[in-house]
């Protein structure tokens, strides 16, 4: 994901990659002249750097956001903000007291289709919503390392949670959720399979979200990515499985993703790049940011609560705090 982004500041006209931070120089290759660093003060001491990018697994979110924020920095965090209420609550005070902006890169609302719900239905809030975002066991046990580290809940239901934030326009009060295991404790990954939760708002309406990380790599799509809004008198589907395309070959049949990440014309196109260069643009700009951090640290309120929620058995009243 780090090199996704690099490419978007690389090639928009208002943003450049200025350093970057990593525990591993040598694998920095092919981004030019770009300074390496050993850690985010050093890179964050050079005056020409105005914002850093977090793009480091869940659990390690808060020790460079901060580090930034303390050296003045503008901070775009990868989803999500944290896995911890605590130090998500600590990267909003530390922004806020430096009067930084700090987005999370909730990439999902720049999908067409999510942007396009959100209009047609503003003004008005849902009553009933279905959340679904599957991976293939390929995630966890091969395309990231750290997975023992979070949740299906923070690395998936973080995007969907995010979502119907901003449908609802309400905050959580209560969730209840269950989680099952086996597949990934068999390949030595100690985390859930599976968790369903649902979760009601403070106005009344209530949302089913699954997370689950154990499809078959057979699957045609890494994600299987479904959201259904229902209102008194309307329904809105978006199902994300299938982008647009399909190719059949002698060996497999895909739905190849682009909605997230692609390239138009030879330049990073996508929701990850529109989020991105909107983070850019808001920080030049100095206008608030699409995302919050306040809707962020709320997300992690609920995740957190989900997980204490399946790890007890019982209903969980919210921790908004202050």
């Amino acid at each position: 994901m780090a090199r996704t982004h690099a490419a978007v500041l690389d090639s928009y006209h208002r943003s450049a990659v200025g350093g970057w931070v990593s525990r591993d120089p040598a694998r920095v290759t092919g981004l030019g002249d770009v300074p390496v660093h050993s850690d985010v003060p050093s890179m964050a001491a050079d005056p020409a750097i105005g914002a850093v990018l977090v793009a480091t697994p869940d659990h390690l979110h808060t020790a460079p956001a901060l580090a930034a924020i303390e050296a003045g920095k503008h901070v775009l965090i990868e989803k999500p903000l944290a896995t911890t209420v605590a130090d998500a609550r600590r990267i909003r005070d530390a922004a806020n007291a430096a009067g930084v902006t700090v987005m999370t890169l909730f990439n999902h609302r720049w999908v067409p289709a999510y942007w396009q719900a959100h209009e047609q239905t503003a003004g008005r809030r849902p009553v009933l919503a279905y959340a679904r975002k599957n991976d293939t066991l390929f995630v966890p046990t091969q395309m990231i390392g750290w997975a023992g580290q979070t949740t299906p809940s923070f690395f998936l239901t973080s995007h969907d949670l995010d979502l119907l934030l901003w449908y609802f326009d309400d905050r959580v009060e209560r969730v209840y959720a269950s989680a099952v295991h086996g597949v990934l404790r068999e390949h030595g990954i100690d985390t859930p399979d599976a968790v369903q939760a649902q979760i009601r708002f403070a106005g009344g309406a209530v949302a089913t979200l699954e997370a689950c990380w154990t499809y078959p790599d057979t699957f045609p799509t890494m994600t299987d990515s479904f959201l259904e809004l229902i209102f008194a008198d309307a329904v809105v589907h978006l199902d994300r499985k299938r982008e647009q395309i399909e190719i059949a070959t002698p060996d497999r049949f895909s739905y190849p993703r682009n909605q997230l990440a692609g390239r138009v014309g030879g330049k990073p196109s996508g929701s990850v790049a529109a989020a991105v260069t909107h983070f850019v643009d808001a920080v030049l700009d100095k206008t608030p940011p699409l995302v919050t951090v306040d809707s962020s640290v709320h997300v992690t309120e609920v995740l957190a609560a989900i997980d204490t929620s399946w790890r007890t058995g019982q209903p969980v009243t919210v921790d908004i705090g202050e």
